[in-house]
């Protein structure tokens, strides 16, 4: 766990309450713009947030009782890792991790864009890994049906993260050897064929990307409920959990992971983050007051088991600075927080909240944060290729 707490900004739209487009000012008009995107990154990046998370689904948007898209909230969206690969070169040091589902979308394409990723944002990927469990989702690939066999999507998304992982070792750090005189730009003994026959995908051949900077950008996976969170422990390297879904609090979701790593036999205490949602104002009751406001808006609470799967937290700075502080003594690695707003609560987390947290001594400041690729901000371990050791040896896998 590195020593100094962990702060995540979880990006979606207008922010994560759907009456949050009402009072987003000019950013409603631009969501579907780079430079909305790359605007609100920037000063997450500039004020010092490790990461940012990018939501992302194959639906448009949410859908209401009769199944049909809720107009009430914002409907439509960018995909994920494309919006990533465009700002990372107006940003420095902030992670960048799309969400990228593992259920349609081919092991090669999940593997070679996200690699893509990194290596334009000189090693800060990361990948949020999500399932996509509804019907309306299959229809529009038309390949099979759909279903919400929970089970059975996990039992598809461990294969699929899989095969991601070895076409991410696929090329040795130094397959590229650029020899004039032989006239040889790669040595094929440095590119291994990613093999693998399982009971949803299959793979044969290596990625066309060459290693990135980190080998392998740092999974995400949100534990929200226990097949999610077996799941993380078997294919992610940082667990977001979160505290008020079905009663469940932040010690015991914790003591969840660790258990779940135990009877795994992981050696590895992965970095566990709580995933909050907040809206910050500059009183407990301004607070309160402004999120009554945004229900009433929506016509309904976004609450705990009413349209959000973690806890909702009117709150301050200050406040919420104390809570950071009692969940990193629990031991947590840190948080990621869902804006309510975006911009007006991304950018209280940036500007308000980080100097917080330096000032109770949880972060350093800006100037001596470190700059190095995101596995090493997030404390994880650097990535070792499955085919390091036969490398060395000379030998082809």
């Amino acid at each position: 766990m590195p020593d100094r707490i962990t702060l995540v900004t979880a990006l979606q739209g207008a922010g994560w309450h759907p009456a949050a487009w009402r009072v987003a000012g000019p950013a409603a008009q631009r969501l579907t713009s780079l430079r909305h995107w790359r605007d609100v990154v920037v000063e997450q990046d500039r004020l010092g947030v490790d990461a940012v998370t990018i939501e992302d689904s194959f639906t448009a948007g949410p859908v209401d009782a009769a199944g049909d898209l809720d107009t009430r909230t914002v409907v439509g969206r960018l995909d994920a890792l494309l919006v990533a690969n465009a700002v990372a070169p107006a940003t420095r040091a902030v992670g960048l991790v799309p969400t990228v589902s593992v259920t349609h979308t081919e092991p090669f394409h999940v593997a070679t864009g996200l690699q893509t990723l990194d290596h334009v944002s000189l090693g800060r990927a990361g990948w949020r890994a999500q399932v996509s469990p509804t019907v309306r989702e299959a229809a529009l690939f038309g390949r099979r049906p759909g279903g919400d066999d929970a089970a059975v999507l996990f039992d598809e998304a461990r294969e699929v993260a899989e095969v991601v992982r070895r076409l991410w070792d696929s090329w040795d750090d130094d397959a590229i050897i650029r020899d004039v005189a032989t006239g040889r730009f790669i040595d094929r003994d440095r590119i291994h064929n990613a093999e693998y026959e399982g009971s949803f995908v299959s793979a044969h051949g290596a990625s066309i990307v060459p290693r990135s900077p980190q080998g392998r950008p740092p999974v995400f996976s949100l534990a929200h409920r226990a097949d999610a969170a077996a799941f993380a422990v078997d294919a992610a390297d940082v667990v977001l959990v979160t505290p008020g879904y079905g009663g469940r609090e932040a010690r015991d979701l914790l003591d969840e992971i660790r258990h779940l790593e135990q009877v795994a036999g992981s050696d590895v205490r992965r970095p566990v983050l709580a995933d909050l949602a907040v809206l910050i104002g500059s009183s407990a009751a301004e607070a309160a007051d402004e999120l009554a406001a945004l229900d009433a808006a929506a016509g309904a609470p976004y609450s705990v088991g009413s349209g959000s799967d973690t806890s909702v937290l009117a709150t301050t700075v200050p406040e919420l600075v104390a809570l950071i502080g009692d969940l990193r003594a629990l031991g947590y690695a840190g948080v990621r927080l869902r804006p309510l707003r975006i911009p007006i609560d991304s950018t209280a987390i940036a500007r308000q909240l980080v100097p917080g947290l330096v000032t109770a001594g949880l972060r350093a400041d800006v100037a001596s944060r470190p700059t190095a690729d995101l596995r090493t901000r997030l404390g994880i371990a650097p990535a070792v290729s499955r085919y390091a050791s036969s490398s060395s040896l000379g030998v082809s896998a």
